[in-house]
């Protein structure tokens, strides 16, 4: 087992694939709002992210950005997923090896079993760079949106891309 902490292999394989990622260090951040405090300067979209399960037992990761209203009941039923919750520390910790404040998308590199459906909104990939946590919420990575969605490919993942402005709590027709 290599002594290489995660954040390591993590940046090590953006090198491996090519991409381009710029690191910024600031102290751990547990809340949006912090993270605003030591960010707000990068370039680009700012996102937080949302470990979600249904009542049987699926998993999602919602990526979005930071600023986003998220309908959980209107998107368990666009997902067709049986009333969604937020997954409890220990199961975020069991599938993505991550703790609550330090969820990415980058930690899917973690999810060996690929049990985690990533959910992607298509208003954060209009952004050309992205800014996430390397595992840790003591950084924060910039990417290019593509190279997100070139990432989770790389790791087998077919993202659902949906806009979650237009999951709403409407009936559906």
């Amino acid at each position: 087992k290599s002594s290489m902490s995660a954040r390591d292999q993590l940046m090590g394989l953006l090198a491996e694939l090519g991409i381009v990622a710029a690191t910024h260090e600031h102290p751990p951040v547990y809340t949006v709002e912090e993270a605003q405090a030591h960010t707000a300067h990068l370039p680009g979209g700012h996102c937080k992210n949302l470990f979600l399960k249904d009542k049987k037992g699926q998993l999602f990761l919602v990526v979005c950005l930071d600023s986003q209203e998220v309908r959980i009941n209107a998107l368990a039923r666009r997902l067709g997923a049986a009333r969604l919750s937020f997954g409890n520390a220990e199961l975020l910790l069991a599938t993505l090896g991550v703790t609550p404040g330090s969820v990415t998308p980058f930690a899917l590199i973690n999810d060996v079993e690929r049990k985690v459906q990533p959910v992607l909104d298509a208003k954060m990939l209009r952004h050309e760079i992205l800014n996430y946590h390397p595992l840790t919420n003591e950084a924060t990575v910039s990417i290019g949106s593509a190279e997100l969605t070139r990432l989770l490919t790389h790791w087998g993942y077919r993202p659902i891309i949906l806009d979650l402005d237009e999951v709403s709590d409407a009936p559906e027709a």
